[in-house]
């Protein structure tokens, strides 16, 4: 009996030795993962990014063991202990970098500090046409057809989805439909076309054949412009303008147009489709392509919204005040005003901001946003298509827009950080 007492304490005791190994060897397996997830929550938490107001103090608290080492194009200015509060303050507009070292030592992150004048933004929340040519002639798509002999034929075979065509035979070329004419008229001699594919720049051979019809084709689907309704985000005191809060990109290739010239005009909206969850609404909008209904230039496309100039007239009819712009430090969670048009006069709808993403890649999905007002989502069921760029108001200042919403659900969605627009 004494030695089945025995056993059972010596098969328990290794039991208990093995559970206390196991427990040393799981916790010493988990130091590393634990050390790696501080350092890219760390990493995640200083910005890669920092604006601030010309004349403006500034107050960081980032709390972590490390040092800010300051330069201005490569001369060394100063260095900052991020463990403590951090004041920044500068009185010119300008440039500055901080290297980041975990420690003191080791090198973590840059940190680009840029200093932007106080300027004041007259928000817009209206309806806008949009009317964009492409730089060159855009490639939507390539493939075979059937060929007067009955064969299929892919004189394509080169030329890919998103490349934009620049010129033919040596000769720049602008206009879908001159493309075409200059095709059929090729009597399927060789064609040099000029490309542009990403950042590069060549050249290709192509020869046309004949369809069934004995047309000659080169099997490509193509586009040279774009339309659209969207929403004027803010004007400047110089009649400067900034919408939409993402770029133009092209329904076939979701490729950001490269932008030939663009133009803005006035546009009234027809109706509205309310969303659903997994059917986005719309609001659909009659654009005037008349002389007298011209609005203003666009000069650019970007990833963060579509800029330029509008006519002094159209910003002298904008009732809404200046604003001050809130810089990324300074927007919260809680609630925000988002000024848009439903009808013909542009008004301020409750949402609330219910996320902030300071190192998202996309500049377009700063922060996420929920629309709260009643009236708002009686009338379209929360965020719709042509909403993107409706300025969002907090504690007074301009601080961002609208760009995305949420398929699954109308009622939430995504903004732009004002500032991210300001640097177009």
């Amino acid at each position: 009996m004494q030695d089945k007492k025995n056993i059972y304490r010596k098969r328990n005791r290794h039991i208990i030795l093995n559970r206390i190994l196991f427990h040393r060897i799981l916790i010493l397996a988990s130091i590393p993962l634990l050390i790696w997830g501080w350092l890219f929550f760390t990493w995640k938490k200083l910005p890669s990014k920092i604006h601030l107001k010309q004349g403006t103090v500034e107050e960081f608290d980032f709390a972590i063991p490390a040092i800010a080492r300051i330069s201005k194009r490569e001369q060394k200015i100063g260095s900052v202990d991020l463990m403590k509060p951090v004041t920044l303050y500068a009185t010119d507009t300008d440039s500055y970098r901080m290297s980041i070292e975990l420690f003191g030592f080791i090198n973590f992150k840059e940190t680009e500090v840029s200093v932007i004048n106080d300027v004041k933004l007259k928000p817009v929340g209206k309806p806008i046409g949009i009317y964009v040519k492409t730089k060159g002639i855009l490639v939507l798509q390539s493939g075979e057809f059937m060929g007067e002999d009955g064969f299929m034929k892919k004189p394509s075979a080169l030329l890919q989805e998103g490349d934009y065509i620049l010129a033919y035979n040596g000769e720049e070329i602008n206009l879908k439909r001159e493309m075409i004419e200059k095709i059929n008229a090729s009597n399927g001699e060789p064609i040099v076309l000029t490309i542009k594919r990403g950042e590069e720049i060549f050249d290709i051979l192509v020869t046309p054949a004949k369809n069934e019809a004995g047309e000659y084709k080169l099997g490509i689907w193509i586009r040279d412009n774009a339309q659209g309704v969207g929403t004027m985000t803010y004007v400047t005191q110089n009649n400067e303008f900034g919408a939409l809060g993402h770029g133009i990109n092209d329904m076939d290739t979701s490729a950001l147009m490269e932008l030939d010239y663009g133009s803005l005009y006035q546009a009234d909206i027809i109706s509205i489709k309310k969303g659903n969850v997994g059917e986005p609404g719309e609001i659909t909008g009659y654009i005037s392509y008349e002389k007298e209904d011209f609005v203003g230039k666009i000069n650019e496309n970007t990833t963060e919204g579509i800029y330029g100039i509008v006519r002094k007239s159209f910003a002298e009819e904008v009732k809404e005040d200046y604003f001050s712009v809130g810089l990324k430090q300074e927007v919260h969670t809680g609630p925000v005003e988002i000024l848009c048009t439903l009808d013909d006069t542009p008004c301020y709808y409750k949402g609330e901001i219910t996320a902030i993403y300071t190192q998202n890649e996309s500049t377009s999905r700063g922060f996420r946003i929920r629309i709260t007002d009643e009236e708002l989502l009686t009338e379209t069921g929360g965020i719709v298509q042509g909403m993107s760029g409706s300025p969002i108001i907090q504690n007074g200042k301009l601080i961002g827009a609208v760009t995305h919403v949420l398929v699954n659900d109308p009622t939430k969605g995504y903004g732009i950080f004002i500032e991210d627009m300001l640097e177009h």
